[in-house]
């Protein structure tokens, strides 16, 4: 259980300060938008982390999505350690890495050829520059509050980090990369198809998380979704589906096997290292073709396709085909989803708790699920920081942000997630307990 005072955290971050901005490798691990001081881990297992004051923590968070397995898997960690007895990195071929590329093509609808990367930023950014090669077009289209990376022309009306701090884009982003590209609102069938009917012949791709899970889960309607396929084929755009986060975790073939619409570009990142940086994009061989070396778009890394993050990856989809792991996820997502129900019914707070498989979100002060984020109340936030500190008292800990998603991972168990429901109904209660709130 967490103690109240954390010296030891405390002094780390005082010294993080002195050589981090702001003590941090991630704006959003700062703390500044729930309060207090970040906590330092030491260890982590299974389900729970370890902070150096010694506290124990369930965790929601599983690093932002990648340990779909929990905390240090003993078959995760075995495959890492004979990676890198091995050798930290060739920078040359090697076999892992086109054993995990089949296995994306096998797992994957319309995948052929794919490209490795160190983030799911780079693996976004060479996608985009592949549309525009492949099409020989400029413009791009995005949605507000979707979060693609923090390359440039992607920081426009973005999610995660960016919203947190009340900042949708960028200082350091040239006018003339953001005029490239159009920002339209999630759920808009009309925006959608008046963008087109404009200005189709100069879009080069349509990128868009289809389960989007940096601004809150705002999930969307199948519908949508298609209608956004028939218009990108219609006027000769690429659609690109970002899975960084939804890639092997809502399916194993994604959201485009989930929702069955097949994207021409996929960018993959999270689950697919299973812990260990890893980057993805891919397609049908057509559009790779143009890719160097075979064609004259480039696009390279010193580190792509590394052998201790290929051995990460391969164990990870191993044991998620194996152990059936995301029907198991459903299960344990499923109890969650009830329980919080029974909390809400009996409390009637005005909070909806929205899921799709292993993601969760708390929807605060709304009593539906909303799709787009300008529907998010202002007042989340401030909702959210209570209840943040409230959970962290109880031993729970969730991002330190009101707009991103909780993760389960097949570390949790049924008492998990019992315990996780007692903890968020009594934080709850806490955080609408008060003037500020009502």
């Amino acid at each position: 259980m967490a103690v109240s005072a954390h010296l030891s955290s405390r002094e780390h971050f005082a010294r993080a300060q002195r050589v981090l901005p702001g003590g941090v490798s991630s704006p959003v691990r700062a703390f500044r938008a729930v309060g207090g001081t970040p906590l330092f881990f030491r260890e982590a297992s299974g389900a729970s982390f370890v902070d150096v004051d010694g506290d124990r923590y369930l965790d929601f968070v599983h690093s932002w999505g990648p340990l779909i397995l929990g905390h240090a898997h003993p078959e995760v960690v075995e495959a890492v350690q004979t990676a890198a007895s091995r050798g930290l990195t060739f920078g040359a071929p090697h076999l892992d890495e086109v054993l995990l590329a089949e296995q994306v093509a096998a797992c994957y609808p319309g995948v052929e050829r794919v490209r490795f990367t160190s983030s799911g930023t780079e693996a976004t950014m060479s996608a985009l520059r592949l549309a525009r090669g492949v099409t020989g077009r400029d413009r791009i289209v995005k949605f507000a509050g979707c979060y693609h990376g923090h390359s440039d022309g992607l920081l426009v009306a973005a999610g995660s980090g960016a919203v947190t701090f009340g900042e949708p884009s960028s200082a350091g982003v040239p006018e003339a990369i953001a005029r490239l590209t159009s920002v339209l609102p999630l759920d808009d069938l009309g925006r959608l198809e008046e963008l087109f009917a404009t200005t189709g012949r100069e879009i080069a791709a349509v990128i868009i998380e289809p389960v989007p899970a940096n601004n809150g889960l705002l999930l969307q309607r199948r519908e949508f979704l298609l209608r956004l396929r028939e218009l990108c084929s219609a006027h000769g755009a690429l659609l690109i589906f970002d899975e960084v986060i939804s890639g092997f975790r809502v399916a194993l073939g994604g959201a485009a096997e989930l929702y069955g619409i097949e994207p021409d570009l996929v960018t993959f990142g999270k689950v697919l290292g299973g812990g260990m940086p890893v980057g993805a994009f891919a397609g049908p061989a057509e559009a790779f073709a143009r890719l160097a070396p075979l064609g004259p778009v480039y696009q390279a890394g010193t580190l792509s396709g590394n052998p201790v993050a290929m051995a990460a990856g391969l164990a990870t989809l191993r044991v998620l085909k194996r152990d059936d792991v995301i029907a198991r996820l459903e299960v344990l997502g499923a109890r969650l989803e009830r329980g919080v129900a029974r909390v809400l019914d009996a409390s009637q707070l005005p909070v909806t708790f929205v899921r799709q498989g292993s993601l969760f979100w708390f929807a605060l002060g709304m009593r539906e699920a909303p799709r787009r984020d300008d529907l998010i109340p202002a007042e989340a936030a401030s909702i959210y920081r209570r209840m943040h500190a409230a959970c962290l008292r109880r031993g729970v800990y969730l991002a330190p942000s009101a707009y991103e998603v909780g993760f389960l991972s097949a570390a949790h168990s049924e008492v998990d997630v019992d315990l996780a429901v007692d903890v968020f109904g009594a934080a709850l209660a806490e955080a609408f307990d008060g003037e500020e709130a009502r």
